[in-house]
């Protein structure tokens, strides 16, 4: 097989064009944003049929999440248990992997005469965590069908490599169409010698030195096995975002605080309501409340239940549409927002209804009281203790996140049970 390309940040100006600074030079925020990144290398691949996203456990699920959405594809795990030589386990014998395959190296094996049995011993060993991990990720889910399809294998970064290219030479035996690996970061030395082994390479970051995968992260949590449960389920609901005033669709905080609704498996719409030029009209609630109600009958399209967030005059936009769209709109959360100014439109809301105010924010919790007094909806007010208008004392914004990922769960939920709205798997904004 010819080399495959390696689309880095150092030998294709095409990848260079597909990422940002942050991919190229700095780092990653955190494995979320690094699947955003690399998706937008991958788009040649988006809303085809013939495209599985296949993520290797448990750190390349978070990635894999996001490249599935952006591309429109259906995500899984493949599981591969490396065969360590006994004593040596870092020096592989071959592999095993999702769907019963087993690959040797079969020049190890006969240069140092390994006989059958203790390959077949190490195999057995290494096939019941294999096991164990494919029944708890994927419950009774068989393995997906590879058979002629273009498999995206994904991680959230590669040091050896030696992982991977178990994965790939373990995939191949399961006869795809192509197999394209795609990472975030990897040493150059180990993209020269993976990019021999497949059809199609994707990385974004090629640094010298490498140090460690960890290292290109602000954030490398751990990721859990019930993190991988979750990440794999399907879609619980989708949250338009309206931001408020002197902000954007991608602003730090609603990025934050969609990053932990995604975990939570809730899909987000984050988009600019204002467009160049229109500074001025950043408080013309109706301008934004018809840019939102737009964006939400977009996301209706998702058969999804639905659910607001909006920060400051994006709130009373938010409101407005809830109050517009009724049997769409499931849930609202407001954060140190206006919801004042939505007028008479908070007498019309019906759904449940959260208002996030800063207990330091003397003059829009006032007007926050305001507003529920004038709801006939199911509406709660939450106070963070010591916070102001942006919550950027530490442990504000996250109280902000737990809050409204708790509320979303817990409504666009009720509403999928009591109207049989089908959950589908997630998609990008």
């Amino acid at each position: 097989m010819p080399p495959a390309p390696c689309n880095d940040g150092h030998m294709d100006a095409s990848a260079r064009a597909h990422s940002t600074r942050t991919a190229q030079e700095g780092r990653f925020r955190n494995r979320a944003e690094a699947g955003r990144l690399l998706a937008e290398s991958l788009r040649e691949y988006a809303g085809r049929d013939d495209v599985l996203v296949l993520a290797l456990p448990r750190g390349g699920v978070p990635v894999g999440l996001e490249v599935a959405r952006e591309l429109q594809a259906p995500l899984d795990v493949f599981l591969v248990r490396k065969l360590g030589l006994p004593g040596q386990e870092e020096l592989a014998m071959g592999a095993i992997a999702s769907g019963g395959a087993r690959v040797l190296n079969e020049e190890l094996v006969s240069s140092l005469g390994l006989d059958q049995q203790l390959i077949d011993s190490v195999a057995e060993r290494e096939h019941a965590e294999l096991e164990r991990r494919e029944r708890a990720y994927r419950g009774d889910r068989p393995p997906p069908d590879v058979r002629g399809k273009i498999v995206i294998l994904v991680d959230d970064g590669l040091a050896t490599g030696s992982s991977m290219r178990a994965a790939v030479a373990a995939l191949r035996a399961q006869d795809p169409g192509r197999i394209v690996v795609a990472v975030p970061a990897a040493p150059r030395q180990t993209c020269d010698e993976l990019r021999r082994q497949v059809d199609a390479l994707v990385v974004l970051k090629t640094p010298q030195p490498f140090y460690a995968v960890g290292f290109w992260y602000e954030d490398f949590s751990e990721v859990s096995d019930e993190d991988v449960r979750r990440l794999l389920a399907p879609t619980r609901g989708i949250v338009v975002f309206a931001h408020g005033s002197g902000s954007s669709g991608q602003s730090p905080r609603s990025r934050a605080v969609a990053d932990v609704l995604e975990q939570a498996g809730l899909e987000t719409v984050l988009f600019d309501l204002l467009r160049p030029g229109e500074e001025d009209r950043r408080f013309d609630i109706p301008l934004l409340a018809e840019r939102l109600l737009e964006a939400t009958r977009q996301a209706e399209s998702r058969a999804l239940p639905i659910g607001l967030f909006g920060a400051s005059t994006g709130a009373a936009a938010a409101l407005v549409v809830a109050a517009e769209l009724p049997e769409v709109v499931s849930a609202v959360v407001s954060r140190g927002g206006r919801p004042d100014l939505a007028r008479e439109a908070l007498a019309r809301v019906r759904c449940p209804t959260l208002l996030i105010v800063g207990g330091a924010d003397g003059p829009v919790l006032e007007l926050n009281r305001q507003a529920m007094a004038a709801m006939q909806a199911p509406v709660e007010l939450e106070i963070v203790p010591g916070a102001t208008h942006l919550f950027e004392e530490p442990g504000a914004l996250e109280r902000v996140a737990e809050l409204a990922r708790d509320w979303f769960v817990r409504y666009l939920a009720t509403r999928a049970a009591a109207e049989g709205a089908p959950r589908a798997p997630g998609r990008g904004r």
